[in-house]
């Protein structure tokens, strides 16, 4: 039996048409199959891999941690030098009011703990959230996720959730002085890369304030540079109470965080203690891989090239006839094409003439592009065309 049927019987499946894409190794924006064929990848494992795949600092570090410890004891218990050093980094980079971190597996268990934490800090049950938002899987998750057939198959969910409309002004009424808190995602992500508006999360955050809820920012896709701020809320000028972050934080390695003020996280200590608690969150080899990638990301100034990259890419595409729209902020895009036929044309040409894209759960009509930062100039515009004449070819 081959390894691609072993995959099929054995490891477990989310849908009847996987990729089937064997892969032997990755290196910088390629990913190699076993017959050295090359693929450009331009979705990063979903924003994970930005500063490229293999990366040597990145390994290096792992390699260093591996040889002094793995997992020593369930979180929280023990001085880690890694998540020490992480937290402090974490806490340099960002507003004064986020000095406190908790070190998780995953985006989803992150969005968890945010829900926890604020139901815990203001004795209240209630959440807002928003249509077409993605947070994750678990039950938390999906609870505040904003698309019902992903989670009908699964109710009875977390009560007491209420979505509203993604830069509407009006819905901002329904945050309460019953709400705990308000998750959003400035950037949308499998809506289909839907920015929130500069005065719309003004506001949001003006009603938090006046209704006493906690905002949280889910940031794991658009964290650690993705948008050519290291964190979105840098275009806003607005903090939240709790920010999540996954996906890329890990440097490659799984990595999760919310963090929140420490007068806000040290309510987890009592009543219950261990008001939350995890066994391998904030593994100490997934912080040291984290650590190096921030330091990849400031070092080579990867952040700074994002909307250089961004323009390469928009500047090829926006004139095809094919194109309706492009939506983006950084190296996180989406090609609006107006139809999931054509979507999933360029995602199946993509696979046979070696480059990889992706589809957005809530938004078929429009393909993600979101390469590795460490993308070169030269290569977006190799990337560009290959896409040109992929769409090309969809349109003959």
């Amino acid at each position: 039996m081959g390894l691609r049927q072993q995959f099929l019987n054995h490891v477990a499946q989310t849908s009847e048409s996987p990729l089937m894409l064997e892969i032997e190794k990755a290196e910088g924006v390629f990913l190699f199959g076993p017959n050295n064929k090359k693929y450009f990848d331009l979705i990063s494992g979903v924003s994970v891999s930005n500063v490229g795949h293999g990366n040597p600092k990145v390994i290096e570090a792992i390699k260093n941690q591996v040889d002094s410890y793995t997992h020593l004891m369930v979180y929280g218990e023990i001085v880690q030098k890694p998540q020490v050093e992480l937290a402090v980094k974490l806490k340099s980079l960002l507003p004064d009011t986020l000095d406190s971190t908790y070190f998780v597996n995953s985006g989803s268990e992150a969005i968890e703990g945010a829900i926890k934490l604020a139901k815990r800090y203001t004795g209240r049950s209630g959440m807002v959230a928003f249509i077409n938002a993605y947070h994750g899987s678990s039950i938390g998750a999906l609870s505040v996720m904003g698309c019902e057939e992903q989670k009908r198959s699964y109710r009875p969910l977390m009560p007491g959730v209420t979505h509203i409309n993604f830069n509407n002004f009006d819905d901002l009424s329904l945050i309460t002085e019953e709400t705990a808190g308000v998750i959003i995602e400035p950037i949308q992500g499998e809506g289909g890369i839907r920015i929130a508006q500069y005065d719309y999360l003004q506001e949001l955050r003006k009603r938090c304030n006046e209704v006493g809820a906690l905002l949280i920012f889910d940031e794991v896709q658009t964290g650690l540079g993705r948008t050519g701020k290291m964190f979105a809320l840098e275009h806003y000028n607005v903090v939240p109470d709790i920010l999540v972050l996954a996906k890329a934080l890990g440097g490659g390695m799984p990595l999760g965080a919310f963090i929140a003020s420490k007068n806000v996280m040290s309510s987890f200590c009592t009543d219950p203690v261990l008001g939350h608690i995890t066994t391998f969150g904030g593994h100490p080899v997934s912080c040291a891989a984290s650590l190096a990638a921030i330091k990849v990301l400031e070092d080579e100034h990867l952040i700074e090239a994002v909307n250089r990259k961004e323009q390469i890419f928009r500047k090829a595409l926006e004139g095809h006839k094919l194109v309706k729209e492009i939506r983006s902020k950084g190296l996180i895009m989406a090609i609006e094409l107006g139809s999931a036929d054509k979507v999933n044309a360029i995602l199946r040409l993509g696979l046979e003439r070696g480059f990889l894209l992706d589809y957005f759960l809530f938004c078929d009509s429009a393909f993600r592009i979101a390469p590795p930062l460490t993308i070169t100039d030269e290569e977006c515009e190799v990337a560009s065309q290959l896409l040109l004449d992929g769409l090309d070819t969809i349109a003959k």
